[in-house]
């Protein structure tokens, strides 16, 4: 990071702080926060947790040391963070409808689109720009969950939210579905405030939710038991004990942010980008499990569902198809992939397989 050529007083950069909050805005951004470089809280958090054993196989979690607490060993002569957030919710996107549809795959809501990352970057790398129009040259680097960034915990030092009981980022006016992104500067900017309060009081709606208890404490996760690790992070099999609880979840879970409260306060989001691409916020278990792998990468193309591979995307479709209810076409649907040459794919489609005779049993019984 190269050195600012702007004035060392915070005091004289505050109307440049104002200005580019109003940049931001104009960019796109919901909303622009300001916080110095002191995650001492958080580091210390992050140990407790790490210690645990929480993040699982996430190693990149631990792999990069106090460089993920401490944002001046990312990157040298860092002062500040700018944090944005960007709602991401389509309009007319179905959720806990599709929740209760098994025959459906339901797709984390941030995931039916285009990819946020380049967008993100994009409009951070314009507001930098922006800034050196106005104050000169300065030192930066934007991140969009790209690197050992602290992103919720910088936010919520810059004044965007708090943090709610399932860990997310909570804000008043917007629940929890955005994205989050940063600009590590070397200006030194006026700082805001961090959000005052915890609005989340004795509420535990996000606890009671979670499909598989993966929130074992308040703010605590326990990635381990969590369907978005299990179906986005996690390489292997899923663990047997947590493939029913998974239900039609396929890509990530947004089960304890869409029982929070303050998701009715979310805003449709305006970017085009984030609309739904081949109709993934409602399309059929069977549908997605009869792609082939040709398909799978044309379609996905541009995706976040791209990064899981399309044998994890089977996987996690198997599962699904076993806690869906028997029918001829799922049936038929799990044996065509059995042959598939992935012992990973295949023992999640025998299962799949058990499930569902285990289910026409019971037909024939009852009736």
């Amino acid at each position: 990071m190269s050195s600012s050529s702007a004035p060392d007083d915070a005091t004289d950069l505050r109307p440049l702080a104002d200005r580019i909050k109003a940049w931001g805005r104009e960019l796109g951004f919901q909303q622009v926060g300001i916080t110095d470089i002191d995650l001492a809280e958080d580091e210390a958090r992050l140990a407790r947790w790490l210690a645990a054993g929480h993040h699982g196989e996430m190693g990149f979690m631990a792999k990069h040391g106090t460089r993920r607490t401490r944002p001046a060993e990312l990157v040298p002569g860092t002062l500040r963070v700018i944090s944005v957030r960007l709602d991401y919710l389509p309009a007319e996107v179905e959720t806990a409808k599709v929740l209760g549809q098994p025959e459906t795959a339901y797709v984390s809501r941030y995931a039916t689109g285009r990819d946020y990352h380049k967008l993100m970057r994009k409009r951070l790398a314009a507001l930098a720009r922006r800034i050196e129009a106005e104050a000169g040259p300065f030192g930066y680097r934007a991140f969009v969950d790209s690197a050992p960034v602290m992103e919720r915990a910088l936010a919520r030092k810059a004044g965007l939210g708090w943090f709610g009981k399932n860990a997310m980022l909570l804000n008043p006016k917007a629940g929890s579905l955005f994205f989050l992104g940063e600009l590590y500067t070397d200006l030194p900017l006026p700082v805001d405030a961090p959000f005052d309060g915890d609005h989340c009081g004795s509420c535990s709606a996000c606890r009671t939710a979670c499909p598989t208890g993966a929130i074992v404490e308040d703010r605590v996760v326990d990635a381990r038991a969590c369907i978005s690790y299990l179906t986005i992070e996690l390489h292997g099999a899923i663990p047997e004990r947590f493939r029913a609880a998974m239900g039609n979840r396929v890509f990530g879970c947004d089960d304890c942010q869409l029982v929070c409260p303050f998701t009715r306060f979310t805003r449709v989001t305006r970017e085009a980008d984030f609309a739904p691409r081949h109709d993934l916020d409602r399309a059929r278990l069977v549908t997605l499990f009869a792609w082939g792998e040709g398909e799978f990468l044309e379609k996905t193309a541009g995706s976040p569902l791209r990064r899981i591979g399309y044998e994890r995307w089977l996987r996690n479709l198997a599962v699904g198809l076993g806690n869906a209810p028997w029918s001829e076409a799922v049936e038929a649907a799990l044996w065509a992939r059995l042959p598939y040459p992935s012992d990973l794919v295949r023992e999640h489609v025998r299962w799949a397989l058990a499930r569902q005779r285990e289910k026409r049993r019971a037909l024939i019984t009852r009736g």
